[in-house]
């Protein structure tokens, strides 16, 4: 069964455009990586499905987001803790 795909538009001046730098393929890239991006640090999509919709499989996303400088994991102290607890828990076993 394959999925739906919903085409989504909006409008965009061209001065933005040429300020950028960009033409319109590689803008509508860059649009989906950020938005991704976003999604991915608001914890609403998962790494993979952050790839998923800035067209990048999980190993291409996560070296784009190293070019980039994003971190791929951004845990707060009490998940970091949590980890830690559980790995040990593990090495006791």
């Amino acid at each position: 069964m394959s999925e739906r795909i919903v085409d989504i538009t909006f409008p965009v001046k061209e001065n933005i455009l040429l300020s950028l730098k960009e033409n319109k393929d590689d803008f509508t890239k860059e649009i989906l990586f950020s938005s991704a991006l976003l999604l991915y640090r608001k914890n609403k999509l998962s790494l993979g499905k952050a790839a998923e919709l800035a067209g990048y499989n999980k190993i291409e996303f996560i070296e784009k987001l190293n070019q980039e400088k994003e971190y791929i994991f951004d845990y707060n102290d009490d998940e970091l803790n949590e980890i830690v607890k559980d790995a040990n828990r593990i090495d006791m076993i």
